[in-house]
């Protein structure tokens, strides 16, 4: 993806070191530092702002799905019932 978009920060000093001290403790540029940082919180901040919008007929069906009784699936319990790694005692 090209990047020919700019942002412009103006930061004190204390966070502008901080931003380089972070950014060089995981080797990255600043500005990849705060670009994947701030892309991020963006992502976060909508996450739960999202809206479905459904014509009647469409909740009509969305909703007589999610009133259906719950189906067994033998492989899916199978898999859920069998130990991982994370099971075992430390």
């Amino acid at each position: 993806m090209a990047k020919d978009e700019r942002i412009s920060l103006r930061v004190d000093a204390e966070r502008k070191q901080l931003l380089e001290a972070a950014s060089a403790a995981e080797g990255r540029s600043v500005s990849a530092f705060i670009l994947d940082a701030a892309t991020i919180a963006a992502e976060h901040a909508l996450a739960d702002r999202t809206v479905f919008r459904l014509s009647e007929e469409q909740w009509a069906a969305f909703d007589a799905l999610s009133d259906r009784p719950a189906r067994d699936l033998p492989r899916l319990r199978e898999l859920l019932d069998t130990p991982t790694i994370l099971d075992e005692p430390l």
